[in-house]
């Protein structure tokens, strides 16, 4: 039975607008997990999008918190609404509303920003609205950590905790790969050796991230008992990987065995009794080029030189190898036929519209085509090679950076697939709790009349159900838009950049969880594209721009719900009620 029955507009708008939350999510956050996979070519648009859905709603069905804070930021006292708690009901409302408006704009706009920010605008609007400034928490509480891991400063300092941390480890990381691998003597065999240990470190860094960030499960395990299964989960999954994938990576890295597929990696050991491998057929690539149409910087400069008849500098250019050295390019035919901004091919899905009526079988079938499949059918890696005011000259800008041997980044593909994989379990376990947190709240008022116990709200399992759905919707139907301006848009990608990123990023994440620091998943992912594309080439390997265009992104986030969420709560609690005496 429902308790506030006369409210039932209230929880209607709510339901509609946590959906918009929800779909915004999808649509805005999920490429921090992937877009570094897809610019770097590890995986296709397509199966990021698969791999991401399957992931997220994994994440907040099997993992997702059962029971959410009503305020899940923290920065408004729920008490002060004891005594009128459909109050709280509709300033979550508005909350939800501001949060979930905002973030359609910023996702159209192409900007990146926290969600996790976003509600806490809301909130703090709301809560100055109707119980004042002095009802939101501006500053944490207690010592040490505890100061800042709560109230409205954590906003401030997580634009400066996430992004220098997550660069920091990115940059060390793939500082380790690129001289410990990528510019090494014979830099395949490097790789080969270190993709084990690779593994098995990755492995133990998710496992703490799965274990410390957690969801709705409880660990009850000893600090000996967790240090023991984080070792012990990295050293088997290392093992697996040297019986398994590293056959398979041998086999075809190392001796070109061209005929072998994916499927027969679970063959492992019994693959080193192939015998000899036949002649590939003609044209036949084993790895594909991660480099396709990225032009050195000699190169480049040779290219325009010949653009503009100057003979003098129209030499043969130099190109930096696997191993750092200059070398001379064969001849500059080959340059002069380079794009600057290369056309990756891209299989369509859904394919040009069919002559004929409406209603007509053909036409009909492409339509359902097209709404189901425009979203992952966009071809986010051109996307990213076109120029724009943010995006300036993309190819001066990948020019600094260095090129690495095209076989040992095929290894480290399999590393980013993993990590970007984990990144994305784990952001459906926790952060869908910015949109089912508040409605979660919503519900439960409405339902019962009272505000929740304890300040947490239960979640039941059709709200799960629900937010993981609106997620994905929004992942298929409008992640390109925020995917096309990460990647090669702030930075020359590839799978050994990609993964020091990705790892960079979570190991922040696992280590401000540990802390209780606050931290953003976006904020991390841009800090460790900054960082290691700082030690790919030179400070002009980085697109300061869009990374400005980001930052202004995340520190009008809060301002602009607040106002929005605090104006929309203002009007209606003041509001004249007309047709009263």
């Amino acid at each position: 039975m429902v308790v506030l029955s006369q409210y039932d507009y209230l929880f209607a708008i709510g339901t509609l607008f946590a959906a918009l939350d929800a779909w915004n999510i999808g649509a805005n956050d999920v490429a921090n997990s992937w877009a570094s996979s897809v610019a770097s070519q590890s995986v296709t648009y397509l199966q990021a999008m698969v791999l991401a859905s399957i992931m997220e709603f994994g994440g907040s069905i099997g993992v997702g918190a059962r029971v959410a804070d009503t305020i899940r930021t923290k920065v408004v006292n729920t008490s002060l609404f004891a005594d009128d708690p459909a109050m709280l009901m509709l300033g979550m409302v508005c909350a939800v509303t501001a949060s979930s408006i905002y973030l359609t704009v910023a996702t159209r706009l192409g900007m990146p920003v926290s969600t996790t920010h976003s509600i806490m605008g809301g909130v703090i609007g709301m809560g100055v609205a109707s119980v004042g400034a002095s009802g939101v928490q501006w500053v944490g509480t207690g010592s040490g950590t505890g100061a800042i891991n709560s109230g409205v400063v954590q906003v401030f300092l997580a634009w400066i905790i996430a992004p220098c941390l997550s660069g920091a480890f990115g940059a060390i990381i793939f500082l380790i790969t690129k001289y410990g691998v990528m510019l090494r003597k014979n830099p395949v065999w490097k790789a080969f050796i270190a993709v084990p240990f690779y593994f098995a470190l990755t492995a133990s860094l998710l496992t703490m991230l799965l274990l410390w960030k957690g969801g709705g499960y409880t660990i009850n395990l000893t600090d000996p008992e967790l240090i023991g299964t984080i070792i012990g989960v990295g050293a088997g999954f290392g093992l697996l990987i040297c019986v398994t994938l590293l056959p398979w990576l041998y086999r075809v890295v190392l001796c070109d065995d061209w005929p072998l597929r994916w499927w027969h990696i679970p063959l492992g050991l019994l693959l080193l009794r192939r015998g000899e491998v036949p002649p590939p057929p003609a044209g036949h690539e084993m790895v594909k080029d991660y480099y396709h149409g990225r032009l050195t910087k000699e190169q480049l400069d040779a290219r325009r030189a010949a653009a503009n008849g100057d003979v003098e500098v129209t030499g043969a250019p130099t190109v930096t190898d696997a191993t750092g050295e200059k070398k001379a390019a064969s001849d500059t035919s080959e340059v002069g036929e380079t794009h600057e901004q290369p056309r990756i091919a891209v299989k369509k899905l859904v394919g040009p519209r069919p002559d004929g009526k409406w209603y007509e079988g053909a036409v009909l079938f492409w339509t359902v085509k097209w709404l189901l499949l425009r979203g992952v059918d966009q071809d986010v890696l051109n996307m990213q090679n076109r120029e724009s005011v943010l995006s300036g000259d993309i190819a001066e800008l990948h020019a600094h950076a260095t090129h690495f041997d095209n076989k040992a980044e095929y290894m480290y593909s399999f590393l980013q697939v993993m990590t970007a994989a984990t990144a994305s379990f784990t952001h459906g376990a926790n952060d869908i709790a910015n949109a089912i947190g508040p409605y979660a709240t919503i519900h439960q008022i409405w339902s019962e009349g009272a505000l929740p116990k304890g300040g947490k709200a239960d979640v039941p399992i059709w709200i799960l159900v629900f937010g993981g759905a609106c997620l994905v919707i929004g992942l298929w139907t409008y992640g390109y838009n925020i995917m096309k301006n990460l990647g090669n848009r702030l930075t020359l990608q590839s799978p050994s950049r990609g993964f020091s990123m990705e790892l960079g990023s979570a190991i922040t994440v696992i280590l401000a969880t540990r802390l209780k620091l606050p931290i953003s998943t976006t904020q991390c992912i841009t800090g460790a594209t900054v960082g290691v594309g700082l030690c790919s080439g030179t400070w002009r390997t980085i697109n300061w721009r869009m990374v400005a265009w980001i930052y202004m992104g995340w520190i009008i986030t809060l301002p602009v719900t607040g106002i929005f969420s605090g104006c929309l709560m203002g009007i209606i609690i003041n509001a004249p009620r007309w047709g009263q005496s």
